[in-house]
């Protein structure tokens, strides 16, 4: 019989990539990360894992195990969840996928306040920006996600449900003392000779800031790409560029200044869950935890 433990810790290899980082999630140390997948693989008879220099990845049917092993963990769940929901007490672990600036303001607040209301509800936590997040909750490797709908590829399907959480509003971000600070609302018509930051390519934000420029009549001059929002700010605040960003993502902290556009850009922040063949109340009270923020 499989043992739920392994095929926890295969689906995680799969999900993150590296035994260290499996170990670390779990609070095991990596030699019993791999002892566990050994044994994994002398019970099913089938070679899951293989080396690639110092590294590891899935073989085929490691893949393919991993996969129907979140189907068997979710319904695992599914059941210790229904049960639990008899007694009206949500129980059960909930991966909560969230773009970089919802993280701290959006997921980690409502983490706290799920901790008080349902304390036998865990929510794991990962990064991943709106066009990696829906994709993974199709696949099932997360349960809710917190995401913008406004991108192309956000395309939905029936089995997905939205619950609708804020706006925020898309704003350009410039160093102290900059000429175009002055302004109340800039044109981005007046930013076409300007040096910017953007995210990665093909990122959300990339894509958006793109679309924006070239609607306003040019090509951005890009000198820095940053999947991290604090170097991008710390970038700008030393002169260095400008760039935009959604509001959530500008960090007090770093003595910038942030100006709206001209017309305003906004995004609609929502968040998806799949929708379940039997009720989940961890879900629900995770739903309902993030509408409350």
């Amino acid at each position: 019989m499989l043992n739920p433990w392994r095929l926890r810790l295969l689906v995680d290899l799969a999900t993150y990539g590296t035994v260290r980082a499996v170990a670390q999630r779990g609070n095991h140390s990596p030699s019993a990360v791999s002892q566990q997948l050994a044994t994994l693989e002398r019970e099913t008879r089938t070679a899951l894992v293989e080396r690639t220099g110092r590294r590891v990845r899935l073989t085929a049917a490691g893949v393919l195990l991993a996969g129907r092993a979140r189907e068997i963990l979710a319904a695992m769940d599914a059941a210790e969840a229904s049960l639990r929901g008899l007694a009206l007490q949500p129980a059960g672990t909930v991966r909560l996928g969230a773009f970089q600036s919802a993280l701290p303001g959006l997921a980690a607040e409502a983490v706290s306040v799920l901790a008080a209301r349902h304390p036998d509800v865990t929510v794991v936590l990962l990064e991943m920006e709106p066009h990696e997040s829906m994709p993974a909750l199709r696949r099932g490797e997360v349960d809710v996600i917190i995401t913008t709908t406004d991108f192309a590829g956000a395309e939905l399907d029936p089995s997905i449900d939205l619950v609708p959480l804020t706006e925020d509003e898309v704003v350009l971000v410039l160093p102290p003392g900059h000429p175009l600070a002055a302004l109340e609302a800039v044109d981005l018509e007046a930013c076409a000779g300007q040096l910017w930051t953007f995210d990665v390519a093909g990122s959300y934000m990339s894509e958006l800031a793109t679309r924006l420029c070239r609607e306003a009549g040019f090509e951005p001059s890009v000198v820095c790409r940053f999947n991290n929002y604090m170097i991008a700010l710390q970038h700008v605040e030393r002169g260095g560029s400008i760039t935009l960003l959604p509001g959530l993502a500008v960090d007090p902290r770093y003595e910038v200044v942030t100006r709206p556009l001209s017309p305003p850009v906004s995004r609609r922040i929502t968040a998806a869950a799949r929708r379940p063949s039997t009720p989940r109340p961890e879900i629900t009270a995770v739903l309902t935890a993030l509408r409350s923020q």
